[in-house]
């Protein structure tokens, strides 16, 4: 058994033995589902037959005990397999699982039962399996429950609500314990928090949740971030298309979307019966811009990009600052190409998304071969998937070594990808740039171009966002980085501060107007408040550089350069032009 699966048969069994002592203690409980998760395990539990039900700290210890007594009892686990009949009568009081029990027999399973324990502290459980053999085997160090959410039954809003108990689970104490110093220093990294203090965007609840508004400095940092994008493109001839922000119905119905996605689209009746939606994405677009005209084997291949917004309606309790949003600014781009060119128009993609994550200060990224398995969900022709996953994998052996992660059943509906995992600086993975290889909208389309040999043949699409989203990327820079942007990137890049007088003050004004006449984004602090107060605000609004202006500088024609770092130094004005040029353009 590998770790990988060894660490989720522990979690998975954590998720059981919780549920066996929420049994003990809250008589009239309905468990429902108790999955293994990335960093632990949840129960979602109905607790509306008793009592009372855990809601604070001193609940969630009171349980995680009585679960630490349950896995020093030493029990084995056993299983048997029933019928619908038997499944049902020892559920009968328990609606949800009689729900699960005839989703389970519509997919044609078999039904199983999970116990461990004896006589009165035997404990049975609805599951298809993944535990550990014995409870002993989990230390009783490694876990602890985590916090009380709530959650809809199935996900669905318009169902029960539910308490959802979170909890915890690494291989052993060492591993818990530095996963919850990871968290404390996340909370305080929190995009949310750091992206209102920094005055990057907000929210308004007259415009709704998940649609973020951006504020000036943090309408610089999105055009910083994707001018780099697009400084990157240019370099492999991108061509800009612009497309509008709904289309007919028609177009996704064609490209395969709307039998997916149709529950997700924002869909607008019009006044002359049509049916227009919000795009949720860009390629069907894109296709008919490449369809407009007969393409020939010479123009290939044909890079379209565009930064834009699409919509998707999430529901509102995934929601999360701008990990999870509504409307999103994807940075996307769409080749268009012979099979011949795959491999290297992949390769170059790759390099796109190496140095953009390099710039950014993210030590390395870890590719995942998302990959098609058995499920109903895929469409296509298998033989074309065949080829494109072939593709994808001889790559990844040539050029990640075999260092890679496999990603079965992670591919979009339309073909294989290559998703992009980057650590940030607490040591967090994200999902983050992705290359997508596409034989299905090529065909769904019809698009062709002319070979050598007068034929039509038909184009491979390759999708390729390199941020991912505007929106997310910034989730999750901000919380690399703390809001401690490079030059270059930074929405406010200087402050110059005169100490006091009037004289300090008119030496200010012209180093902002030098400062500003070379492309530095900078300002001037003319308030009438005292240094320490002028530099803690450069300090707690996070500005890589401030210059201080007192007698010295006057006297000199020089000013006093100080970083975030600490770094403090004595420069002409001259000087820190080209300083900060130099560090702009090298984007350090």
């Amino acid at each position: 058994m590998t770790n990988e699966n060894n660490i989720e048969n522990k979690r998975h069994t954590l998720a059981h033995v919780l549920a066996s002592a929420l049994e003990k203690r809250y008589q009239g409980v309905k468990l429902t589902l108790g999955p293994a998760i990335d960093t632990g395990f949840y129960y979602d539990i109905d607790f509306t037959a008793c009592k009372s039900k855990p809601s604070s700290d001193e609940d969630l210890a009171t349980l995680t005990n009585d679960m630490k007594e349950i896995l020093q009892a030493g029990f084995s686990f056993s299983h048997r397999e029933v019928t619908t009949d038997e499944a049902k009568a020892f559920f009968k009081n328990n609606k949800y699982k009689l729900e699960l029990i005839d989703e389970i027999v519509a997919r044609g399973e078999q039904i199983t039962l999970y116990s461990f324990g004896e006589g009165e502290n035997k404990f049975t459980d609805l599951c298809r399996g993944g535990h550990v053999e014995n409870l002993s085997e989990i230390h009783i160090d490694s876990f602890r429950l985590d916090r009380v959410a709530g959650a809809y039954w199935r996900g669905n809003e318009k169902r029960e609500m539910l308490t959802r108990i979170y909890g915890l689970a690494f291989d052993n104490k060492a591993e818990l314990e530095a996963y919850t110093l990871q968290i404390e220093e996340a909370k305080k990294r929190d995009h949310r928090v750091l992206g209102r203090e920094l005055g990057l965007f907000i929210f308004s609840d007259l415009v709704g949740p998940g649609l973020p508004l951006w504020t000036p400095r943090g309408t610089v940092l999105r055009k910083q971030i994707d001018n780099y994008v697009q400084e990157l493109r240019s370099e492999y001839d991108y061509q800009a298309v612009t497309i509008p922000h709904i289309t007919k119905s028609d177009l996704y119905k064609k490209s395969g979307h709307w039998e997916k996605y149709a529950a997700d689209l924002y869909k607008i009746d019009t006044r002359d019966g049509h049916v227009l939606c919000m795009k949720p994405m860009n390629c069907p677009h894109h296709t008919q811009i490449y369809a407009s005209e007969l393409r020939s084997y010479k123009e290939l291949p044909i890079r379209y990009s565009e930064t834009t917004m699409v919509y998707r309606d999430e529901q509102s309790g995934e929601l999360n600052g701008l990990s999870r949003v509504l409307s999103i600014t994807q940075d996307d781009a769409h080749v268009f190409c012979r099979e011949s060119q795959l491999k290297e128009e992949i390769g170059n993609i790759w390099n796109l998304i190496e140095r953009f994550y390099s710039t950014f200060g993210f030590a390395g990224i870890t590719p995942r071969f998302s990959k098609r398995n058995d499920d109903a969900k895929y469409k296509g022709n298998i033989d074309l998937w065949a080829k494109a996953e072939s593709v994808i994998f001889d790559l990844l052996e040539e050029r990640a070594k075999g260092k890679w992660v496999d990603g079965e059943g992670e591919a979009a509906f339309y073909g294989p990808k290559i998703d992009f995992m980057a650590k940030d600086s607490i040591g967090r993975s994200h999902q983050v740039g992705t290359i997508q290889l596409d034989y299905v909208q090529p065909t769904n389309f019809g698009l062709e171009y002319v070979s050598e040999e007068g034929t039509r043949d038909m184009p491979v699409m390759i999708h390729c966002a390199i941020s991912g989203s505007l929106e997310r990327f910034i989730s999750v820079y901000l919380e690399h980085s703390a809001g401690n942007f490079p030059l270059w990137l930074a929405p406010m890049q200087v402050k110059v501060i005169p100490i006091k007088n009037e004289i300090h003050l008119e030496r200010a004004r012209s180093v902002y107007s030098a400062l500003k006449k070379s492309g530095v984004r900078v300002e001037l602090d003319d308030e009438k408040n005292g240094l320490g107060k002028k530099v803690r605000h450069a300090k707690d609004m996070k500005y890589p550089y401030w210059i201080v202006i007192g007698d010295t500088e006057v006297a000199t024609g020089t000013a006093t350069l100080e970083s975030r770092e600490g770094e403090k130094v004595v420069l002409s004005i001259d000087d820190l032009v080209s300083k900060f040029k130099k560090e702009i353009e090298e984007k350090k």
